[in-house]
Protein backbone atom coordinates (compact mmCIF):
# COMPACT_ATOMS: atom_id res chain seq x y z
CA UNK A 1 0.00 0.00 0.00
CA UNK A 2 1.36 3.43 -0.90
CA UNK A 3 1.49 6.12 1.73
CA UNK A 4 0.06 9.61 1.21
CA UNK A 5 2.23 11.87 -0.94
CA UNK A 6 4.03 9.10 -2.84
CA UNK A 7 3.57 8.40 -6.51
CA UNK A 8 1.91 5.17 -7.66
CA UNK A 9 4.08 2.33 -8.90
CA UNK A 10 4.21 1.49 -12.61
CA UNK A 11 2.09 -1.61 -11.92
CA UNK A 12 -0.56 0.53 -10.21
CA UNK A 13 -0.61 2.93 -13.16
CA UNK A 14 -0.94 0.07 -15.64
CA UNK A 15 -3.81 -1.32 -13.59
CA UNK A 16 -5.50 2.08 -13.86
CA UNK A 17 -6.28 2.15 -10.19
CA UNK A 18 -4.54 2.32 -6.89
CA UNK A 19 -5.37 2.19 -3.26
CA UNK A 20 -5.19 5.65 -1.76
CA UNK A 21 -4.45 6.85 1.73
CA UNK A 22 -5.71 10.38 2.00
CA UNK A 23 -5.68 12.85 4.82
CA UNK A 24 -9.12 14.42 5.13
CA UNK A 25 -8.76 18.19 4.95
CA UNK A 26 -9.03 19.85 8.33
CA UNK A 27 -9.54 16.66 10.35
CA UNK A 28 -6.12 15.09 10.64
CA UNK A 29 -7.71 11.66 10.07
CA UNK A 30 -6.32 9.27 7.49
CA UNK A 31 -8.80 7.22 5.54
CA UNK A 32 -7.95 4.23 3.36
CA UNK A 33 -9.81 3.54 0.13
CA UNK A 34 -9.69 0.82 -2.47
CA UNK A 35 -9.57 2.16 -6.03
CA UNK A 36 -8.95 5.90 -6.06
CA UNK A 37 -12.13 7.63 -4.87
CA UNK A 38 -12.69 11.32 -5.64
CA UNK A 39 -13.28 13.43 -2.57
CA UNK A 40 -15.01 16.75 -3.13
CA UNK A 41 -14.15 19.36 -0.50
CA UNK A 42 -17.05 21.67 0.29
CA UNK A 43 -15.55 25.07 1.12
CA UNK A 44 -16.71 26.52 4.45
CA UNK A 45 -15.19 29.95 3.70
CA UNK A 46 -12.88 29.70 6.70
CA UNK A 47 -10.39 31.92 4.78
CA UNK A 48 -7.38 29.85 5.89
CA UNK A 49 -6.24 29.67 2.25
CA UNK A 50 -6.43 33.47 2.02
CA UNK A 51 -3.99 33.81 4.90
CA UNK A 52 -1.17 31.59 3.63
CA UNK A 53 1.92 33.35 2.36
CA UNK A 54 2.50 32.66 -1.30
CA UNK A 55 1.34 34.15 -4.51
CA UNK A 56 -1.89 34.35 -6.45
CA UNK A 57 -0.86 34.71 -10.09
CA UNK A 58 -3.09 36.86 -12.28
CA UNK A 59 -3.95 36.62 -15.95
CA UNK A 60 -4.59 39.69 -18.07
CA UNK A 61 -8.32 38.86 -18.07
CA UNK A 62 -8.35 38.62 -14.26
CA UNK A 63 -6.58 41.97 -13.95
CA UNK A 64 -9.19 43.55 -16.23
CA UNK A 65 -12.08 41.92 -14.33
CA UNK A 66 -10.74 42.91 -10.90
CA UNK A 67 -9.97 46.48 -12.03
CA UNK A 68 -13.46 46.84 -13.50
CA UNK A 69 -15.06 45.46 -10.32
CA UNK A 70 -13.10 47.96 -8.20
CA UNK A 71 -13.88 50.76 -10.69
CA UNK A 72 -10.20 51.37 -11.38
CA UNK A 73 -8.17 51.57 -14.53
CA UNK A 74 -5.97 48.54 -15.14
CA UNK A 75 -2.76 50.55 -14.63
CA UNK A 76 -3.99 51.87 -11.28
CA UNK A 77 -5.09 48.38 -10.21
CA UNK A 78 -1.68 46.95 -11.13
CA UNK A 79 0.16 49.68 -9.22
CA UNK A 80 -2.01 49.37 -6.10
CA UNK A 81 -2.68 45.66 -5.82
CA UNK A 82 -0.04 43.61 -7.67
CA UNK A 83 3.65 42.74 -7.58
CA UNK A 84 5.99 40.73 -9.78
CA UNK A 85 5.79 36.97 -9.31
CA UNK A 86 8.77 35.26 -7.70
CA UNK A 87 9.97 34.05 -11.10
CA UNK A 88 9.46 37.56 -12.57
CA UNK A 89 7.27 36.06 -15.31
CA UNK A 90 3.99 37.78 -14.43
CA UNK A 91 1.96 39.58 -11.81
CA UNK A 92 0.55 38.32 -8.52
CA UNK A 93 -1.71 39.87 -5.91
CA UNK A 94 0.06 41.77 -3.17
CA UNK A 95 -0.14 40.45 0.35
CA UNK A 96 -0.67 42.15 3.66
CA UNK A 97 2.34 42.13 6.04
CA UNK A 98 0.76 39.09 7.73
CA UNK A 99 0.86 37.16 4.45
CA UNK A 100 -2.92 37.39 3.98
CA UNK A 101 -4.44 38.35 0.65
CA UNK A 102 -4.75 42.07 0.09
CA UNK A 103 -8.49 41.56 -0.57
CA UNK A 104 -9.23 39.66 2.65
CA UNK A 105 -11.30 41.86 4.94
CA UNK A 106 -11.84 40.07 8.26
CA UNK A 107 -13.38 36.77 7.18
CA UNK A 108 -14.64 37.97 3.82
CA UNK A 109 -13.17 38.28 0.35
CA UNK A 110 -13.89 41.78 -0.88
CA UNK A 111 -13.68 40.57 -4.51
CA UNK A 112 -15.50 37.23 -4.01
CA UNK A 113 -17.65 37.50 -7.14
CA UNK A 114 -14.61 38.14 -9.39
CA UNK A 115 -11.83 36.39 -7.49
CA UNK A 116 -8.99 34.88 -9.54
CA UNK A 117 -9.25 31.34 -10.93
CA UNK A 118 -6.47 30.16 -8.62
CA UNK A 119 -8.67 31.09 -5.66
CA UNK A 120 -11.78 29.51 -7.17
CA UNK A 121 -9.87 26.28 -7.73
CA UNK A 122 -9.15 25.85 -4.03
CA UNK A 123 -9.38 23.32 -2.41
CA UNK A 124 -10.46 20.81 -5.06
CA UNK A 125 -7.88 21.48 -7.76
CA UNK A 126 -4.95 22.39 -5.51
CA UNK A 127 -2.29 20.02 -4.25
CA UNK A 128 -1.07 22.05 -1.31
CA UNK A 129 0.27 20.22 1.74
CA UNK A 130 -0.81 22.99 4.13
CA UNK A 131 -4.42 22.53 3.02
CA UNK A 132 -4.49 19.20 4.75
CA UNK A 133 -3.68 20.84 8.09
CA UNK A 134 -5.53 24.14 7.94
CA UNK A 135 -8.48 24.08 5.56
CA UNK A 136 -11.90 23.43 7.14
CA UNK A 137 -13.54 22.15 3.96
CA UNK A 138 -15.93 19.25 4.48
CA UNK A 139 -14.91 16.13 2.51
CA UNK A 140 -17.60 14.32 0.51
CA UNK A 141 -16.94 11.07 -1.33
CA UNK A 142 -18.42 11.22 -4.83
CA UNK A 143 -18.33 9.20 -8.00
CA UNK A 144 -16.08 10.41 -10.82
CA UNK A 145 -18.83 12.18 -12.80
CA UNK A 146 -20.45 13.82 -9.76
CA UNK A 147 -17.01 14.97 -8.62
CA UNK A 148 -16.21 16.58 -12.00
CA UNK A 149 -19.61 18.29 -12.04
CA UNK A 150 -19.28 19.68 -8.50
CA UNK A 151 -15.74 20.92 -9.10
CA UNK A 152 -16.86 22.57 -12.34
CA UNK A 153 -19.75 24.23 -10.53
CA UNK A 154 -17.62 25.77 -7.77
CA UNK A 155 -14.63 26.73 -9.93
CA UNK A 156 -16.48 28.16 -12.92
CA UNK A 157 -14.65 25.73 -15.21
CA UNK A 158 -16.36 23.40 -17.66
CA UNK A 159 -16.73 19.74 -16.74
CA UNK A 160 -14.46 18.92 -19.68
CA UNK A 161 -11.76 21.29 -18.38
CA UNK A 162 -11.94 19.68 -14.92
CA UNK A 163 -11.63 16.20 -16.45
CA UNK A 164 -8.59 17.35 -18.45
CA UNK A 165 -6.89 18.79 -15.35
CA UNK A 166 -7.53 15.62 -13.39
CA UNK A 167 -6.42 13.40 -16.27
CA UNK A 168 -3.25 15.45 -16.69
CA UNK A 169 -2.42 15.04 -13.01
CA UNK A 170 -2.96 11.30 -13.16
CA UNK A 171 -0.69 11.04 -16.21
CA UNK A 172 1.94 13.18 -14.48
CA UNK A 173 1.81 11.05 -11.31
CA UNK A 174 2.11 7.86 -13.35
CA UNK A 175 4.90 9.00 -15.67
CA UNK A 176 7.13 11.08 -13.41
CA UNK A 177 9.99 9.48 -11.54
CA UNK A 178 9.22 8.80 -7.89
CA UNK A 179 10.82 10.95 -5.26
CA UNK A 180 13.06 9.15 -2.86
CA UNK A 181 12.79 9.70 0.84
Amino acid sequence: MKSAGKRPTAAECRAGRRATVRLFLGTGRRTRYGPSVPIFHECQRCTACCRWPGQVRLTEAEIARLADFLELGETEFIQRFTRLTHDRQGLALQEKPSGACVFLMGHDCSVQSVKPQQCRDFPNLWREAEAENQCRAIPQTLGDEAYAQRVAQVTGRTVEAVREILGSRQRTECHSPSRSG
